[in-house]
């Protein structure tokens, strides 16, 4: 169960995974993933980890709450 708080970004799309989410998918500059008509863009992958502020705007895109996303 994944804590608050910086995150892999390969760890990030096991989760969303989990919750429900297909991809990530090639797009523009970024790539997404999807869940029922919705569409999460999600960061490219970079020397760190997602920090908490960035993963808390991912969360609230994708309508997770914190007390979901740390039961994954």
């Amino acid at each position: 169960m994944p804590k608050f708080g910086p995150i892999r970004r390969r760890d990030l799309v096991t989760c969303l995974r989990k919750l429900g989410f297909e991809g990530p998918y090639s797009g523009g500059r970024h790539e997404f993933m999807r869940k029922a008509g919705l569409v999460l863009t999600i960061p490219n992958p970079h020397r760190g980890d997602i920090g908490p502020k960035l993963l808390a705007i991912l969360l609230r895109q994708a309508g997770i709450p914190r007390k979901e996303w740390e039961r994954v």
